[in-house]
């Protein structure tokens, strides 16, 4: 009975051990087929999954005009402040605001009846001078007088002299003339006001031609020269304005890092104005064969700059130079050559050597 026991338990042993053994190898069966399934066929629709779908640019050159844009102010050929070298009241304005004058117009008279009548006194005293140095003259011919009281009545004549001189020169401050022909502008007294030399009666500005003064950055210093032509606009107006660089400033601002420029601008019809904001562009040369690229291909870095190429089908990192920069492009002076193809889109995601997918090719 005991045999029979122990066999029957044997059997159950055995056939739980080959249920084990079973399951086992069903379960590694299984899991090697699936690992087939994920490195057979539908493996290679997961290696498509991988590539990237982009857009590329077909470098190519075309023709680039070099240019400077800047920011530039309008000023008066020559400005200046009307005011009086003497203190005094103002008898008479001879100018209307706004008007233009001449050089030499009159355009303001101080009274001067005072330095008129001293003139005169100084006349009548140098006259009176000469009459007694004839005397004198005379006498000293005979002995009558000595030398001495002739030199100083000679003295007296010459001091009479100068006296009146002086007061002939006080005179001519007592009129206000243009020292420019321009254009006059508002008046800040009125006829009988009493005036000293820090009273500003008016301005007078010559707007025919006006300077405009710009800085560029220091690094287009040598390719800026006396003569070039610029191009200009003004706020509130369409219209394209020319002028011409006639002076550069030796120093570069330390500040800034700039150089200021100044132009020559013609303006017969009047319609610009002193002061006035312009947007500047100067036109340095042209480049037949720039390279061109989109802006959005170009990957800044700390240290250099790169784009991704199409090299065989796969992503290539290329480290470039880029110069001049438009709206929308970017020059590139090394690194890429006419018939590369630059990737323009998902630059982001591409990683060295995965493989591309064109969805649109310019």
């Amino acid at each position: 009975m005991a045999n029979t026991k122990k066999t029957v338990r044997s059997i159950i042993l055995l056939a739980a051990a080959g249920i084990v053994i079973f399951l086992v190898y069903k379960k590694i069966a299984g899991g090697k087929s699936t690992e087939g399934a994920a490195n057979g066929a539908p493996g290679a629709k997961g290696s498509a999954a991988k590539q990237m779908l982009i857009d590329a640019w077909i470098v190519k050159t075309a023709k680039l005009d070099q240019s400077i844009e800047a920011s530039g102010t309008l000023q008066s050929n020559e400005e200046v402040e009307v005011k009086p070298e003497i203190n005094g009241r103002i008898i008479h304005l001879y100018f209307k605001e706004g008007t233009s004058v001449k050089k030499g117009d009159l355009l303001v008279k101080i009274y001067d009846e005072d330095l008129r009548a001293q003139l005169q006194k100084l006349k009548l005293q140098q006259q009176l001078a000469k009459t007694t140095l004839e005397r004198q003259e005379n006498l000293l011919k005979i002995n009558g007088i000595s030398q001495q009281d002739v030199d100083v009545t000679r003295n007296q004549v010459s001091a009479y002299g100068a006296d009146m001189d002086f007061t002939q020169t006080q005179l001519q401050k007592t009129e206000l003339r243009a020292p420019f022909s321009g254009k006059l502008g508002l008046r800040n007294v009125s006829e009988g006001a009493i005036v000293s030399s820090a009273t500003v009666i008016t301005t007078l500005q010559q707007i025919d031609p006006l300077k405009m003064d710009f800085a560029v950055a220091e690094k287009y210093r040598n390719a800026i020269k006396n003569g070039d032509q610029v191009n200009f606009y003004v706020a509130g107006d369409t219209k394209e304005y020319k002028g011409s660089i006639y002076a550069i400033d030796p120093k570069i601002d330390l500040t800034t890092r700039t150089v200021r420029l100044r132009a020559i601008v013609p303006n017969n019809n009047g319609v610009l104005f002193p002061g006035s904001f312009a947007k500047v562009k100067i036109l340095l040369k042209d480049l037949p064969d720039a390279i061109m690229i989109p802006s959005q291909a170009v990957i800044p870095g700390t240290r250099d700059k790169k784009v991704i190429i199409a090299d065989h089908g796969a992503a290539k990192f290329v480290v470039v130079e880029t110069g001049l920069r438009t709206e929308s492009s970017v020059q590139i002076t090394n690194g890429l050559q006419a018939g590369d193809t630059v990737i323009t889109t998902g630059i982001l995601q591409l990683k060295p050597g995965m493989p591309l997918m064109y969805n649109k090719i310019q």
